[in-house]
């Protein structure tokens, strides 16, 4: 194994997490009021929502250039999106963007999308934790002491 694997975890999560969250977009847009917050969108929902979005899909993207740049260089990125959190491309869409079309459509069954993709990434981010490690070894588990797993500028208490 000479080359880290681009694609991570993402199809084991993709497989059920992208027909769960079609199927909450489809059934919050048939009927309305089952799974609607309130009554009525408002408009803190809609900034609430467009803002969530717009960190999600900035966070996305640079993560996306970042990863890209690493993987060709085959380099631990520890830098810009890296440097808020380990897993900044499952951050994005879990944290931000699913939430974001959550309030956007004023649905809570959008909402339990990002809850599976949570647990998803709990079950399955081991693997990528252990290739990371046989590549960059002492490197990797230095920045991975340092770093906060999962969610952005999350602090990690210092052993004592």
């Amino acid at each position: 194994m000479d080359k880290l694997n681009f694609l991570g975890i993402g199809p084991k999560i993709a497989i059920v997490l992208l027909p769960w969250l079609g199927a909450s977009i489809v059934l919050s847009c048939t009927d309305v009021r089952l799974f609607k917050y309130m009554s009525e969108t408002s408009d803190l929902m809609i900034i609430a929502g467009s803002g969530l979005m717009l960190i999600g899909l900035i966070f996305y993207f640079s993560t996306v250039k970042m990863l890209l740049k690493g993987l060709k260089e085959t380099r631990l990125m520890t830098k810009g999106p890296y440097s808020c959190c380990q897993n900044p491309l499952y951050a994005s869409l879990i944290l931000f963007i699913i939430p974001a079309l959550s309030l956007l459509l004023n649905s809570w069954l959008i909402f339990t999308a990002s809850i599976s993709g949570y647990i998803l990434f709990k079950l399955f981010i081991e693997s990528e934790y252990i290739e990371l490690e046989k590549f960059f070894g002492d490197d990797y588990l230095k920045y991975k002491r340092e770093t906060p797993e999962f969610i952005p500028f999350l602090k990690k208490s210092s052993p004592d």
